[in-house]
This record gives structure tokens, C-alpha cells and sequence, in this order.
């Protein structure tokens, strides 16, 4: 029986959370980069005077990225140009003209402080900003029609110098985290994954010189350093300080990672210790041969799909689902309320899931997944486990038939890319 070590576990977590359309992503920067440039300096071919900012340019973005922010430097000649009420809006259209001229057929608007480019997978953001003698920068805000100020040369630096001072182990958290985040559906912001993590190692010095071996340790301290954190409205963002916004309590779902890294740790050298690790983290984490040739050790046909394999993931919206128990001669009841009262759900029950709530802003489409798991459901060979779609509105209407813990989970695409997911475990008990 093959088992794996903590260090091949975080090894290969990190591995397969490197970013993997880096050149797609340099083509396009570029491209609009010359498209800018010509419109705004007569430069034919120039890729100049463009900033990476966001995930992408501190250094800390994972697979599956979605939003790249850039940065595109205006000349301070034109500034006067653009200084009234209306001035926000001309010149993100102005940058919305230039960029139609290199990508005619692509999606390409205005929202708010930005100019969005929708590509397949990706879009881009691009702002519009004027250099600042301090290195900050102003950018316009179409909503409050005036210029505000941005520092995110403040932030890669301070990101920059903490991750070579903790050899590179702030930047793994940083990506790391955001795997978790993405297979829990947590609505947390990247810059806000990145202040806490760098928060987290100004409160230790424990994992400065930390190699992989002893990432274990490291995420299980995070995720109590996070459990433990009072609620706040904002943070102060590392390096520049601006305010960044809390959208929804993490504490809770730090509190069971905590809790299930526990268990990892304590399966160290198990066949199961692969499981547990990916319990927090999802797919990015690495399986050792036994797991992987489950299909060949037992009867059934593994026919479980995974959103990751069909959709880039960057979860940032919240989504909570629930589900209508049902059954001739008793009153409907709600399965999580059920769960929390530890009520038992017998089979030849009607299930009716459904979205209770989303913040994620219209349009966007709705996938499912159904699996069922258990000593049944492999014996019957029907595990299921397929990514299908609604069949009732947005929801999913199902049928318990035999004893398990199976769950079924909900996603939300919007843009070709997983926005929100959320899972309810469905623990059929046997009559």
C-alpha cells in the first residue's frame, strides 16, 4: 500500500496550483499594451508603460485565475484634459476605443473604474492611471466622478520583501489558501487571503525558514490564526493600508480546515493522511497510487467529474444551498435543519435542492454534481458524481434510495469561470 509524505502532499499542491496559461496571459497584456500606446503616445509595437497589479503582480495567483488587473500608465500631458466630472468616464472610453481596434469581436465595457476585455477564460481590467510623485497612482471613478488613489506598488513590495524573508513560504500560503478557499467556497478576496497570510507570519516566526515538510504545521496554525480573528468590517491592506473589504465571515470554515488538518496530521504516514489533506484543499491535492487506482481495486466504474477539469475556479461570491425533505404524511423540513438538530434522513424521501442564497451578480448559469458514496453505492455500482445540469429552475429534485453519506454540490458559472460553489452532505441512514 503506497503512502505519501507531507512534503510530496504540499510539493504537489503547489505544483499543480501554478499558473498554466502564463503565455496566453503575456500575449494578451501585450497586445493591448500596443493597442494603448498607440492611441495614447502614436508608439507602433510598444508594450511600455503597463503594471501587472492584483494576484497576478504580487506574485501570489493559482491556477484558474480569472481577473488579471492591469495597470496602464497615461501620459501626464493629458491630465488636465480629463480633470472635470466627465473626465473618468471619456477616458475609460477612450480605452475601451483603443482596445476594439486590435479586438473588434471580443466583449469590451466600462465598469465603474475600470475597462473590462473578456476573453474566453479571463478578462482583463484594465485601468487607466497617472503617476504620482509618491509612485502611487490616481485612477478614475466613474461612480464618484473624480480621481482616487491607488498604491499597489506598496503592496508587491511589501509582499516581495516578507516573502524573501520568510524564503518564499509567504507566497506558497498565499496560493495555498486560495486553494482552499476555491474547493470550500469561501467569498474571500485575493488581496485579503494575501494580508492575512502576511499578517499570520508577523505574528510567528515559527515557519520562516519552514520547508514543505512542515507545511502540515503551517496551515494548521494559519487556520486557527484565522479562526480565531475578531470580525471586521475592513482590513488594512499589507504595504499600501487601504481599506479592504470583508465580504463574509471566513471564521467558521477556518474552524473545520483547523480542525481536519488536525486530522491529517494525525494519519501522518497512513494510507488515508492523502484523503484528509484533500478534504481542505480539493483536487489541487496530490493522491497516492492507491487512491488513484481505486478504479482498478474495486468493482464499480468511478464515474465522479470535477468542476476543476471543466471550468477554471476563483471562487468570490457567496452561495448557501439547502434542500426540501419531503415524505407522504409528514410536514416538508429543511435538510440542514434537520443535520443541526441530527435528525435521521431515511431513504424513499423526496429531495427537492435549491439556491437559498447568491450574491453573485446576473447572468450566470448553475451546474450540479450528485455523488453518492458508501460500501451500497459501490456494490450497485452508482456512485454517479457527474457534472449535470439544473432540472428543476435552478435546482435539482433527487430521490433517497439507499444508506450512504453521499452530498451533492452547486456551482455558479458566469464568464466560463466558477464564481461560487457550495456542497450539503446528504447522510442517508440505514431503516
Amino acid at each position: 500500500m503506497v503512502t505519501m509524505k507531507v512534503s510530496e502532499v504540499f510539493d504537489g499542491i503547489l505544483e499543480n496550483l501554478k499558473v498554466d496559461n502564463k503565455t496566453a496571459i503575456a500575449a494578451r497584456r501585450d497586445e493591448i499594451a500596443k493597442s494603448l500606446n498607440k492611441e495614447f503616445r502614436a508608439l507602433a509595437g510598444s508594450t511600455d508603460y503597463t503594471r501587472m497589479a492584483g494576484s497576478f503582480g504580487r506574485g501570489t495567483a493559482i491556477r484558474g485565475i480569472s481577473d488579471l488587473d492591469m495597470l496602464y500608465i497615461l501620459p501626464a500631458s493629458i491630465r488636465d484634459d480629463y480633470k472635470s466630472e466627465s473626465g473618468p468616464a471619456r477616458i475609460l472610453a477612450r480605452i475601451r476605443k483603443a482596445v476594439l481596434t486590435r479586438y473588434s469581436s471580443t466583449d469590451i465595457k466600462v465598469d465603474k473604474c475600470v475597462t473590462v476585455v473578456q476573453f474566453k477564460n479571463f478578462k482583463f481590467e484594465i485601468q487607466p492611471v497617472f503617476e504620482n510623485n509618491d509612485q502611487s497612482f490616481d485612477y478614475p471613478d466613474t461612480y464618484a466622478k473624480n480621481w482616487k488613489t491607488t498604491k499597489p506598488r506598496r503592496e508587491i513590495t511589501a509582499i516581495r520583501t516578507a516573502d524573501d524573508h520568510t524564503r518564499g513560504n509567504l507566497r506558497n500560503l498565499c496560493k495555498i489558501a486560495r486553494a482552499w478557499k476555491n474547493a470550500h467556497g469561501v467569498a474571500i478576496g485575493g488581496l485579503l487571503i494575501d494580508t492575512l497570510a502576511y499578517n499570520f507570519f508577523r505574528s510567528t516566526a515559527n515557519y520562516n525558514a519552514a520547508t514543505t515538510e512542515k507545511y502540515d504545521r503551517m496551515v494548521r496554525d494559519f487556520f486557527k490564526f484565522l479562526s480565531e480573528e475578531e470580525d471586521h468590517e475592513h482590513y488594512g491592506a499589507l504595504g499600501s493600508g487601504q481599506r479592504v473589504k470583508v465580504k463574509k465571515r471566513f471564521q467558521g470554515k477556518a474552524k473545520r480546515a483547523y480542525e481536519r488538518c488536525l486530522d491529517a496530521i494525525d494519519t501522518e504516514g497512513k494510507s488515508t493522511m492523502d484523503k484528509n489533506w484533500k478534504a481542505i484543499f480539493g483536487k489541487p491535492a496530490p493522491s497516492s497510487k492507491t487512491v488513484e487506482h481505486a478504479r482498478e481495486v474495486y468493482s464499480y466504474v468511478n464515474t465522479e467529474e470535477f468542476i476543476e477539469d471543466a471550468y477554471p475556479i476563483d471562487v468570490r461570491y457567496d452561495l448557501i444551498i439547502d434542500c426540501r425533505v419531503t415524505q407522504n404524511g409528514f410536514r416538508p423540513a429543511s435538510l440542514r435543519t434537520m443535520l443541526r438538530e441530527q435528525k435521521p434522513l431515511r431513504s424513499h424521501k423526496s429531495l427537492d435542492f435549491s439556491i437559498e442564497t447568491c450574491d453573485a451578480p446576473e447572468p450566470y448559469f448553475v451546474k450540479w454534481k450528485v455523488l453518492n458514496r458508501g460500501a451500497e453505492a459501490e456494490r450497485r455500482d452508482e456512485i454517479r458524481g457527474q457534472i449535470i445540469a439544473p432540472n428543476r429552475r435552478r435546482g435539482r429534485h433527487e430521490d433517497t434510495q439507499f444508506r450512504g453519506n453521499h452530498y451533492v454540490e452547486c456551482y455558479i458559472v458566469k464568464d466560463g469561470v466558477v464564481v461560487a460553489r457550495d456542497r450539503i452532505v446528504v447522510p442517508i441512514k440505514p431503516e
